[in-house]
């Protein structure tokens, strides 16, 4: 008889069990609440936490089961974030330039308002037009839709591109990565549209509720984001299971092989590639309204980098294992780098650590690779029992993985 989805996936309700109570954990501790244990701020810091998993969950998908490292997947996430940004920008702002106006002599008309809103905006950069790209910033509906169709689009014509062209491995990376940084200039620009170095503040203010606190605004978004991430990893679960899942496996390990075979392999990169921006972009639309700013810095190549690590530390081709590395390295770069973490005085010398987390980060990185290639993910591995499947078959031919070995001896 045939398995269902969770009996072939028992981590899925395993994981899901577990998010739901972290979630319901932090919810009762909260300052909206709760008893007040955890601070708004911390809570902040764990919902943007949930949101990076979903990006590391979205890389591992991409490199650890389909073999593709990519190194521009953050441009997505940081995407996506423009997108939900300019629609909040431009809606607080209008609400407040409508309400110095309210009192005015003669009431002023929308293209006024929508004038004084450009000037607001747009006066850091030394203008106050608002750009073709802010067409739709007053929508939150189409807004929404470009969260998704933006990044879905770029990845969708640059993997056809790459991937119609068969370039692969270091030569693929190299190409994500220039994507990435041809994108990070441009944005860096004043004349980009999107304020350049400034970027997009002021996203933690939702237009329409100053009178509700953000103790309560941090645990919405906390609950959007585990729900996002719980979606997310059912996703990446039913890609990952039966024929879809085999195929990006094969594609990984002999993509030459799985050609042969008759399959299109551009195609399911292609898809994957795609579909793994869309969710990146989705991560970053939950992400920056929490962080309040995003800016063209959060594009830069060295992200992506990270990323990859992140999914390294936890161990790629498990979901789990991407998301492990995500919390692991979010919370543990928070406490390094935010004076948690004491100074040690070595008489000579004092190790801070702000200065030298990046350094213990890379450490870290070339550890796994070299002494526990299974990250972090495979200490679940060994509590769990899992084992490794055996990629090379049983030795029944003059070659690893055929099956002619008694033909060929008799």
């Amino acid at each position: 008889m045939r398995k269902s989805f969770f009996a072939q996936n028992p981590s899925v309700l395993i994981f899901l069990a577990i998010l739901g109570l972290f979630t319901l954990g932090v919810t009762v501790m909260s300052e909206a609440y709760g008893n007040g244990a955890i601070s708004t701020s911390f809570v902040k810091t764990l919902g943007k936490t949930l949101c990076l998993a979903m990006i590391a969950i979205a890389m591992d998908l991409v490199w650890g089961y389909t073999g593709i490292l990519s190194l521009g997947h953050f441009a997505f996430f940081g995407i996506g974030g423009y997108m939900i940004g300019m629609w909040l920008m431009y809606a607080r702002t209008y609400d407040i330039v409508v309400a110095s106006l309210a009192e005015a002599p003669i009431p002023p008309t929308e293209q006024e308002l929508v004038d004084a809103v450009g000037n607001q905006i747009f006066g850091v950069v030394g203008s106050s037009e608002f750009p073709l790209i802010w067409t739709f910033a007053d929508s939150l509906t189409i807004q929404l839709a470009l969260v998704v169709l933006v990044p879905g689009i770029i990845a969708g014509v640059f993997g056809w591109l790459a991937f119609r062209s068969r370039v692969t491995g270091v030569y693929l990376s190299i190409l994500t990565q220039a994507m990435t940084l041809a994108l990070a200039f441009y944005l860096f620009q004043n004349d980009s549209g999107l304020r350049g170095n400034n970027g997009l503040s002021g996203l933690q203010n939702l237009p329409g509720m100053d009178d509700v606190p953000q103790a309560l605004i941090s645990v919405w978004f906390l609950w959007a984001s585990a729900g996002a991430l719980a979606l997310t990893y059912l996703f990446g679960a039913f890609v990952v299971s039966g024929k879809f899942g085999s195929v990006i496996r094969g594609i990984r390990d002999n993509e030459a092989r799985v050609r042969f075979l008759g399959y299109s392999v551009e195609t399911y990169k292609l898809f994957i590639f795609t579909a793994t921006a869309m969710l990146a972009g989705i991560a970053g639309a939950l992400y920056y309204p929490q962080a309040g700013i995003v800016n063209p810095a959060e594009i830069a190549p060295i992200a992506s980098i990270y990323l990859a690590v992140w999914v390294a530390i936890g161990g790629r081709g498990r979901l789990y294992g991407a998301v492990i590395g995500a919390i692991f390295v979010s919370l543990v770069s928070s406490w390094f780098t935010g004076g948690q973490a004491p100074d040690i005085n070595l008489g000579f010398y004092t190790v801070k650590w702000v200065d030298w987390w990046l350094i213990v980060l890379g450490l870290s990185f070339v550890g796994v690779t070299l002494f526990a290639p299974a990250g972090i993910g495979g200490l679940v591995d060994l509590v769990t029992n899992r084992k490794s499947p055996d990629r090379h078959g049983a030795d029944l031919g003059p070659d690893a993985g055929a099956l002619q070995e008694k033909e060929a001896l008799e």
